[in-house]
């Protein structure tokens, strides 16, 4: 078996205990940005899985996308990243 050489670690223990691998990250190719998969890229960035950088790059992300994704957890937790959460947490 032939395993394909990445910088940084392949899997990160999370605090509850639960193992998040880079095949836990959603494919280069994602189009549609279900909350899952958001708060799937923003672990991987917390945790070191992946660096900001990289995440911004591989996902085509702009820098306040991915700024607005941590922002919307750090404060209200996962749930904030779901569209039709959008009145609810992200009032001006």
């Amino acid at each position: 078996m032939f395993l394909k050489k990445v910088d940084g670690p392949r899997a990160v223990t999370l605090p509850d205990g639960s193992v998040m691998t880079r095949a836990d990250l959603p494919p280069a190719t994602t189009q549609r940005w279900v909350a899952s998969r958001k708060a799937a890229v923003v672990r991987g960035v917390l945790y070191g899985l992946i660096t900001q950088s990289e995440a911004i790059r591989k996902y085509d992300l702009s820098d306040e996308e991915f700024r607005l994704w941590v922002a919307a957890v750090a404060e209200h937790g996962e749930e904030a990243l779901k569209a039709t959460a959008i009145k609810k947490y992200r009032q001006l």
